[in-house]
């Protein structure tokens, strides 16, 4: 019998020599897992215990503790003082290597070289674990806090040289999976600290829209890459003091842009969110910053007919897709907001309820709000 289009295979006993050596390993999991609790309770958080956590997490890295155990072994054994940076006008000019200097925030220079071959160390080590566990959360949080010992422990330029190491390598690991949303949302917090003042930085904005639109040219499902999208837009705008005019015309390339998507594959549902995204611009039931805040009741009605006209257009070879369905109810609630005539929405309700019968509890509210609008 097929299983997923994978036929099955019988699953073949293990010989007796196969479960000695099971039972070998277990034993020796269990033997490194109790000398590393050993030498934490004794405090012994030594370059001993450091490499006991390397063996342990090389063959498990979803084990928290032992990530935990590691940073505090490199903060005991390896790490020098935190950066204390000096005010510019304590510098002196007969610094030379080897003392304290503003250049190297206030730390000798054989400690901050020290602290970038530490860091550089410990990110290389989890390189490979990244490669085999992509999406384990434990080695990302642990990059993480790596990089803030950065910002911690050494002067703002060195740091950033780290941080910006760090962003190629997470678009090295997009490119890998472009769809990986823990690299996804780790490369957005590399760049928010990239353009902080803590690493001397500027706005990225620019270069990471042109980002999103490359990884979306290669892939029209990469649901993160539309997401990270939406949430650069309203700062883009702002960064480039976009008039109204110039907002007008933003929000109609964007509008093409995911029409276009949509005529491609229209089952998709990483573009129907991004529609809806645009459309809720348009509609700004709350009020809230929006793309083009200063369109008419008359220009939002309008954009929101063409919407529904286009999508009425798909359902002539797409008529099981419930996204479309979805779309056209809410788009047709948004007219009826605005005080225009419009059809029933409980056309489009059947419809997608009949496609969707898993959320019921959701469309029958949707048409308790129907029946209370119409009263």
């Amino acid at each position: 019998m097929d299983s997923h289009g994978a036929a099955r295979t019988a699953r073949t006993a293990r010989t007796e020599e196969q479960r000695r050596q099971d039972l070998d390993k277990i034993a020796k999991y269990r033997h490194l897992e109790d000398s590393i609790r050993a030498q934490a309770l004794a405090n012994n958080y030594d370059s001993s215990l450091f490499q006991l956590t390397s063996k342990l997490l090389r063959l498990n890295p979803e084990y928290y503790t032992i990530w935990n155990v590691r940073r505090r072994c490199l903060i005991s054994a390896f790490f020098s003082a935190p950066s204390r940076a000096i005010p510019p006008e304590q510098d002196s000019p007969s610094s030379t290597s080897g003392k304290n200097d503003a250049a190297t925030g206030g730390k000798r220079r054989e400690d901050v070289e020290a602290d970038v071959n530490t860091l550089q160390s410990e990110l290389a080590f989890t390189i490979p674990l990244l490669l085999e566990f992509p999406k384990c959360y434990w080695i990302w949080k642990y990059r993480r806090w790596l990089l803030e010992q950065a910002i911690v422990r050494l002067p703002a330029t060195v740091a950033r040289h780290i941080w910006e190491a760090e962003l190629a390598l997470a678009s090295k690991m997009l490119t890998k999976d472009r769809r990986n949303f823990h690299a996804w949302g780790y490369r957005r917090n590399v760049v928010a600290m990239l353009e902080s003042p803590s690493l001397n930085g500027k706005s990225m904005v620019e270069e990471e829209f042109a980002y999103t639109t490359r990884m979306i040219n290669g892939d029209l499902s990469n649901f993160s890459a539309w997401h990270s999208r939406s949430q650069l837009i309203l700062r883009l705008l702002d960064e480039r003091d976009a008039n109204d005019a110039a907002r007008k015309i933003f929000l109609e390339e964007e509008l093409d842009l995911v029409r276009e998507a949509l005529n491609v594959g229209p089952e998709d549902q990483s573009l129907w969110y991004y529609h809806q995204y645009l459309v809720s611009q348009i509609v700004n039931r709350a009020r809230n910053p929006t793309i083009a805040p200063a369109l008419t009741t008359a220009e939002r009605t309008a954009y929101v007919k063409k919407e529904i006209d286009n999508i009425n257009d798909l359902l002539e070879d797409y008529e099981d897709v419930k996204w479309i369905y979805e779309s056209l109810l809410e788009y047709t609630i948004a007219l009826k907001s605005f005080g225009e005539q419009v059809e029933d929405p409980a056309k489009w309700l059947a419809k997608v309820r009949a496609l969707d019968p898993m959320r019921a509890g959701r469309w029958d509210d949707v048409e308790k709000q129907l029946g209370a609008t119409q009263h």
